[in-house]
Order: structure tokens, then sequence, then C-alpha cells
């Protein structure tokens, strides 16, 4: 039993996940993972708090569990008899520190491995000149063919790429992840020996892999924040303890990965109360002074579900 980390912080307008150095000039990008040892740790959590901590000095705000991960393509291959390891994923918060990148691990943008989910300044140019493509052929493979939903290959694409009209909903982004798995567009496909990314070999992967299925814990983490900070005030734990109302945008905005309207958004924030002004200014706007604002935690205790809702939009 292993236990694997999607640790998410923002610096400078961008959303970072934490990764181990890949060993060697051919290795593979991973998330932080140790195994659960029953004996040293009463909890998962306090096994997961104590190896990051000693891997990557990176101290964990809010941590969640996701999931159990155990399908084909973690560790085994084909023959492989070995123990099969089964991983428990997390989704952890941070801040990042100074000494944060003198250890044993990077931070990387998360759009280096998922360029296809930021949509701040309108739909990703490896939509058209990859994914688009890639789909279109695969579903002309099999036009009709469903899955184990009962859903047409035709209808999954327009459902979670936003065809004909259809809104991008961010928080679908494992489902998309799948997907293109499926279709054989991405890396780990070709790696565990899928017929669909046989087919398509030649053609440039997309995004950075990760190794085993650390990308697939990694689009679930995403997920999953993206939509707990609409209901969760979770999006605090990525800001300073003093923010401007436009740092808090842009972090919302990084995290959604889409724009968001300023006026509507300072209008959401005021409707909610869930920050308040300290009275002090920031003048490090390169403009006017900006007042600068603090989560009002007596929040919590006044509402169930005290988060942004931010609406989905194309």
């Amino acid at each position: 039993m292993g236990l694997t980390a999607a640790i998410v912080a923002v610096r400078d307008d961008e959303p970072l996940i934490l990764t181990t150095r890949a060993d060697g000039p051919a290795g593979v990008a991973a998330l932080p993972s140790g195994p659960f040892d029953p004996i040293r740790h009463r909890t998962f959590e306090i096994g997961l708090r104590e190896w990051v901590a000693e891997q990557t000095g990176a101290p964990l705000g809010y941590v969640e569990q996701l999931y159990t991960f155990g399908d084909r393509g973690r560790h085994a291959r084909a023959g492989d008899r070995d123990p099969h390891v089964v991983s428990v994923g997390y989704l952890a918060l941070t801040r990042i520190r100074d000494d944060a990148d003198r250890r044993a691990s990077v931070w990387r943008s998360w759009h280096d491995f998922f360029p296809w989910e930021d949509w701040r300044k309108g739909p990703p140019v490896v939509l058209e000149e990859t994914i688009t493509p890639g789909l279109t052929d695969w579903v002309a493979e099999a036009p009709d063919a469903v899955s184990s939903s009962g859903v047409s290959r035709r209808v999954r694409v327009n459902l979670l790429f936003g065809g004909k009209g259809r809104a991008f909903n961010e928080e679908n982004v494992l489902e998309r992840y799948e997907l293109l798995y499926e279709a054989g567009l991405l890396e780990e496909a070709l790696r565990d020996g899928r017929e669909s990314a046989e087919k398509r070999a030649p053609l440039t992967p997309l995004g950075t892999p990760m190794r085993h299925d650390h990308r697939r814990i990694l689009a679930t983490a995403m997920g999953r924040l993206r939509a707990k900070m609409k209901y969760r005030p979770v999006i605090f734990e990525l800001m300073a303890s003093e923010f401007t109302l436009t740092e808090l945008q842009r972090t919302v905005e990084a995290i959604a990965g889409r724009h968001l309207h300023k006026q509507n958004f300072r209008r959401l924030v005021e409707s909610t109360a869930i920050v308040e002004p300290t009275g002090e200014m920031s003048l490090k706007t390169g403009g006017r002074p900006a007042a600068l604002f603090h989560f009002r935690r007596n929040v919590l205790q006044e509402r169930p579900a005290p988060g942004l809702r931010v609406g989905i939009r194309g």
C-alpha cells in the first residue's frame, strides 16, 4: 500500500504541482509518493505528512483523500508477477516557501501536464492542433461505439471538450484525461500497450507524461479542487494572509483555468461576505494603491457551504 500526493500551490498566477526530480536525462516526473507503514503511522494522513516533509520540505495545509488507485498501468506490465502496488491518492494545498526548490523536488505548472486545461486566454492551441484532429479520427473509427455508461464516442467528445457551442466544464479534468487515454492520444496509453495508442504512435504526445498513473491522480486532484473551491473556502489555503481582490481573482482563475469577469467576481465576493478589509493598502500593484483583505474565518460557523460559486462558461 502506497500513498501519493498531488501537492498544489499558486505562484505568479500559475497553478503549480510539486514533483520529484526525474532520475537521469530520460527520467519521468512523478508525484511525491511513499509507503504506508502501519506500525509507524497511526493513520494514512500522518504517514503522508511525514514523508512529504522528509522528501520535499513542503508544509502541508489542507489535505483530502481522493481515491484508491490500483488499475492496470500503475506498476505492472504484461507477464509481471511482482506484487501489485495500490496507492491512496491525496490532494494537498500549501504555500511555497523560499527554500522549497532546494530539496529533491521541483514545482512545475500543472499545465505542463495538462495544456488543454488552461482556457484563461480562450481555447488552448493544442485543442485545435492536436486534440480535435485526433479525436475526430478516433470517433470516425467507430462513431456508434459506446462506453460502459452507454454514451457514444461522439457525444462524449462533445460533452467533454465543449463541442457545438457547449460550455467547457472545468471540473471534468479526469473525464477528459480518461477520454484522451482511451483514444490513444497520451503517452501513458502507448506505454500501457493500448492498441489505439499504437495506431497513433507517430503523433506528438499531449502534455508531459508522468510515472505510472500519476497524471491520472493529478487529474483527479485538479477536478476535485476546481469543484471544492465553489462550496468550501479552500482557495484561501493558497493565499497569503493578506491579499487584494485582484490577487484573489487571479488565484481563482489559475485554479479554474479560465478568465472571470472582474465586476461579476467582485460582486460574488461581496455577496458571500467571505473576506473583509484589513484597513491597509497594498502599494505593490504598480498603479493606484489597492485595498487589502483577509479571509473571514467566522463564515465557517455562519453557513455550511462558504465557497466561491464561480459559474461555468465557455
